[in-house]
């Protein structure tokens, strides 16, 4: 295998040694260069024999440099080589439940180690080859994020319907042993893998601590485009109390045994079960955030810290925010708070029901402007409407349906503020200050 290099980058090591547009990295002292974790694992050394083919002709360059300076080559994608995609088809697979004609890339399913180890993104292991698994160790590709569900194979493999998903289990001990940690993600689906199934995954995965960091467990999300896919039941109050009691006893165990958490579960849980989300202290360095693991704890202690921050008397100040339904009565009390500490500013804060993906979604990062444009034509006390960026792409310009701000803003007659995921940041854009 090789890399073609499209850019040099000026004064870089790659340009002193007369590295190309069109030139082919082979190897590196012998090593072979696939893809971004090759060339930035190998090439991270001072001095290395780098094997170049430019126009047919090969050569042997010898590279002396800074450590873990740059090389200074670019190539057609970040990775390198193409994104490894998805081989499972998981029962309570959220994209398998897209409605048609959305965006493309909305519908790419993503497994890819070097993924996890550069974004955060979680992989399932199951495309993984012989050589990755070996590069894992070699390179300590370390943390890395895994999709786990269960530890029991034969269920592991009824639930993302490939034959590998349980064999490759025997990768976690592994990579356990070779000192690479683990953040472990959960999805439960109800009657499936929670109960005794999910006591027997907390139970395996807690044997394989410190080297499993921490266990994340957050319910199946079931839209109504189910067609034709394994019959789920979302949870409910009830149901979602009795997973909460089996998580929080696990945690409560290890952070006796083990001194940390090591479990975690997601603010849905808390929600669903009408019970109050724990104190800053329960969720410790907060180790799966992304995985909305205290994301509303975080945003709730940093939006009051920073309300009770000495600040001048404010003008009056009116504002429509939208939220999903889930966080929609905690939203209100903080805008409550903030009517309490300042009379002049008046905050509506709008719930909006999910009817383009109907079923149990409520969250607000699947809010559309569709929801939004109909629940809200009419019912504004504003001209501005506060908008999480939660529910925007990363450009902060366009919403799940396609639709964009701008758009939005023509349909409601409404100046549209973008509301940032931080609780300080929030504050200071529902006062009109400035969000960084």
């Amino acid at each position: 295998m090789a890399v073609r290099v499209q850019q040099v980058e000026k004064g870089s090591a790659a340009e002193r040694l007369g590295i190309r547009p069109g030139s082919v990295l082979l190897s590196a002292d012998g090593n072979e260069l696939n893809d971004m974790l090759d060339y930035q694992f190998y090439t991270s050394g001072a001095s290395f024999q780098l094997a170049v083919s430019t126009e047919g002709h090969l050569d042997y360059l010898q590279v002396s440099k800074t450590e873990y300076e740059p090389l200074g080559c670019g190539f057609e994608t970040y990775l390198i080589d193409q994104k490894h995609t998805c081989a499972n088809h998981c029962m309570f697979c959220f994209i398998d439940q897209l409605p048609p004609g959305m965006r493309d890339t909305l519908y790419f399913k993503d497994d890819d180690e070097r993924l996890s180890f550069l974004f955060g993104n979680y992989v399932t292991l199951t495309n993984l080859s012989a050589h990755e698994v070996e590069r894992i160790k070699t390179m300590h590709i370390s943390p890395i994020n895994i999709s786990v569900h269960t530890t029991n194979p034969q269920l592991r493999v009824r639930m993302m319907a490939n034959k590998r998903a349980g064999e490759v289990l025997e990768y976690l001990p592994q990579f356990a042993q070779a000192g690479i940690e683990m953040n472990c993600q959960l999805v439960l689906c109800r009657g499936v893998n929670d109960g005794d199934e999910l006591r027997r995954t907390l139970a395996d995965l807690k044997a394989l601590a410190p080297h499993v960091k921490s266990i994340a467990a957050v319910p199946s999300g079931l839209t109504r485009y189910r067609d034709r896919l394994y019959k789920l039941i979302p949870y409910d109050s009830a149901s979602a109390a009795a997973v909460l009691d089996i998580l929080e006893e696990f945690g409560n165990q290890c952070r006796e045994e083990l001194g940390t958490r090591l479990v975690y579960p997601g603010d849905e849980w808390y929600l669903m079960a009408g019970r109050p989300i724990p104190p800053a202290e329960f969720y410790e360095e907060y180790p799966q955030l992304e995985n909305g693991v205290g994301m509303w704890r975080k945003f709730h202690d940093e939006f009051l810290d920073e309300l009770f921050q000495p600040r001048r008397v404010w003008l009056p100040r009116r504002m429509d925010i939208v939220t999903g339904t889930l966080a929609a009565p905690l939203i209100r009390r903080l805008m409550e708070e903030v009517h309490r500490r300042f009379p002049a500013v008046k905050v509506t804060v709008h719930a909006i029901q999910n009817d383009f993906f109907g079923g149990n979604v409520s969250v607000a990062g699947l809010v559309t402007a569709a929801d939004i444009q109909a629940q809200c034509k009419g019912k504004l006390s504003s001209r501005v409407l506060g908008v999480p960026e939660v529910m925007l792409r990363d450009e902060k310009d366009m919403f799940l349906d396609s639709v964009t701000l701008a758009q939005l803003e023509k349909q409601l007659g409404v100046k549209v503020k973008i509301l940032p995921a931080d609780g300080a940041g929030t504050l200071r854009a529902v006062l009109g200050e400035k969000t960084n």
